[in-house]
């Protein structure tokens, strides 16, 4: 069910950080997380690994060679980088200012290193971390996705004890037992940051306008 409602504020977008260990369920909780509020962007990663069966370049990722991805590293043109199971991951920044700027919000779907170069860069950026219900259930939904073997299954089951360490440098987790229990967990999140009074850039309702106006004023003078 959508959900479309006036706001009584203008404010500035949100960057939302998702993060979780390989074959968690990222993706799906993104897709539910869009039907409740299609307006939110994903950011597309360019990656220099290549494309997996279904992948369309643009939409998934920006899928590009070595010499590429250090090209647009040198320009400045990502918000992070990080190298995640021997392959170059990037964010490009200009799509996350813009939507700053514009009020959109835009969801980001990277590592822990990545993560932690966002909120060094964007402290009023929200992380979360979705977690499995154990170690066990992730190793079946590794093997049931049917693209990785064994030897790569255990080096991303090794990695993920690593990444769910860094849990305590995140603003919230979620527990993906069940799909749509998870995506009701995630958009209460969202709804709680957007009535955040601190991203109020404007108010619509008159009384406020003009408090704002004389609150401004008064650091001019």
């Amino acid at each position: 069910m959508k959900r479309r409602a006036l706001s009584p504020a203008r404010r500035f977008g949100i960057i939302f950080i998702l993060s979780a260990p390989s074959g968690a369920g990222k993706t799906t909780l993104y897709n539910g997380l869009r039907e409740v509020y299609p307006e939110i962007e994903l950011s597309v990663s360019c990656t220099t690994r290549g494309k997996r069966p279904g992948e369309i370049n643009g939409r998934d990722y920006r899928f590009m060679s070595d010499a590429q991805f250090e090209r647009l590293k040198r320009r400045g043109e990502f918000a992070e980088w990080a190298e995640v199971h021997g392959y170059l991951y990037g964010t490009p920044k200009i799509p996350l200012e813009r939507c700053v700027r514009a009020g959109r919000d835009i969801l980001l779907d990277i590592d822990v290193q990545g993560a932690r170069q966002i909120k060094k860069a964007c402290p009023e950026a929200v992380s979360i971390f979705l977690l499995p219900p154990s170690l066990p259930e992730l190793e079946r939904r590794l093997s049931a996705r049917g693209t990785d073997g064994k030897d790569t299954i255990r080096r991303r089951l090794a990695n993920a004890q690593g990444e769910i360490g860094e849990i305590i440098h995140y603003d919230y987790f979620v527990v993906n037992r069940e799909v749509n229990e998870a995506v009701r967990v995630l958009s209460s999140i969202v709804d709680a940051e957007r009535a955040r009074i601190s991203r109020v850039n404007e108010w619509r309702l008159e009384p406020l306008r003009r408090k704002m106006r004389r609150k401004s004023d008064g650091q001019r003078n």
